[in-house]
């Protein structure tokens, strides 16, 4: 009986003791991967935004949470490199942006969460089923709305009444979405009584052609949209339209803040703050493919002094009281 007894406490002592054990251990930090394909200057505003949304989530990066950094540097053969060590770090979500680093997580891994901060076309370029179920490991915020390019034409036209013929240079890839990006910029020209000169670039070669043919049919001015071939030809496209002093208007305030003259879409700053509302959801167990993809709320519209001085240019006074932000 005592042994018995004896047994019994023992056996007591050894499961407090387990039990004691495994509540003294520390619970699993989650780890974020930010795969961006750019530098760590040209996206701090950006990721900051991120980083505070996470803040008022309750999660301290360096105390509950880890934050691994991986930047490209403007070079895309790298991306592929980077998101395969964020998944070898085991990161329990991947954040990103642009369409290159988006699908070089998603090569990366068809199991991690991915959100993406910005994605241009996610349905037609096949990141997501649909916007309301993503389905497979990837959701998070397009930077596509209605009417987006033709309210870029409208403003330019607005600032310049005076031009007749427009550059549109757009990216024709392809994909699902097709001409559909053309079908609504023309409608748009049409509206306004502007005469749209199409130039479709597919690669980097196309670029010095499409510039040629501008120049060659009399452009006025220039109108582009985003795109992963955009944003490594930003220097070149910005040169042409300067050289040739051609008002234009850019999908994103990177263009303007790099030299250019207007810029009007998503304000890419709040979409990552908006992005680690998904990641929080994430964490707390919730599937990539039942969070719906997001459509941007903010809009911003961005006019730079500066450049317009340098190519003899005056922004009416109209325009400019619109304007979210003036680089002076």
């Amino acid at each position: 009986m005592t042994r018995k007894f004896f047994c019994i406490v023992l056996c007591a002592m050894l499961l407090a003791l387990s039990l004691s054990a495994q509540a003294q251990q520390p619970a699993r930090i989650p780890r974020i991967g930010i795969l961006i394909p750019a530098s760590m200057s040209s996206y701090s505003a950006r990721v900051e935004a991120f980083r505070q949304r996470l803040r008022e989530h309750g999660y301290v990066e360096g105390k509950n949470i880890v934050i691994e950094y991986r930047y490209a540097e403007g070079k895309p053969e790298r991306l592929p490199d980077l998101a395969a060590e964020l998944v070898r770090l085991k990161v329990d979500v991947i954040v990103t942006a642009s369409g290159p680093a988006i699908l070089a997580a998603k090569k990366a891994s068809a199991t991690m969460p991915i959100v993406f901060a910005s994605a241009g076309d996610p349905v037609g370029t096949g990141l997501v089923s649909s916007l309301a179920r993503p389905g497979g490991n990837i959701t998070g915020l397009s930077v596509m709305a209605p009417d987006l390019d033709g309210k870029r034409l409208e403003l330019l036209k607005e600032a310049f009444p005076k031009i007749a013929r427009v550059a549109f240079l757009w990216e024709g890839s392809g994909g699902r979405r097709g001409n559909l990006t053309l079908t609504d910029m023309e409608a748009a020209a049409k509206a306004l009584g502007v005469k749209l000169q199409s130039l479709p670039v597919r690669g980097l070669d196309d670029f010095d052609s499409a510039f040629a043919r501008a120049k060659r049919d009399g452009a006025q001015a220039l109108i582009t949209t985003s795109g992963a071939l955009f944003n490594t030809q930003q220097r070149p496209v910005l040169a042409f339209a300067a050289k040739n002093r051609l008002p234009a208007m850019y999908p994103t305030s990177d263009f303007v803040e790099a030299g250019g003259l207007m810029s009007y879409g998503p304000n890419f700053t709040d979409s990552w703050r908006r992005a680690a509302d998904f990641v929080d959801k994430i964490l707390k167990g919730t599937k990539p493919a039942d969070i719906p993809v997001e459509q941007p709320t903010k809009f911003e519209f961005i006019v730079n002094l500066k450049a317009a001085k340098e190519i003899g240019l005056t922004i009416p006074p109209n325009v400019l009281a619109r304007a979210d932000k003036v680089i002076r």
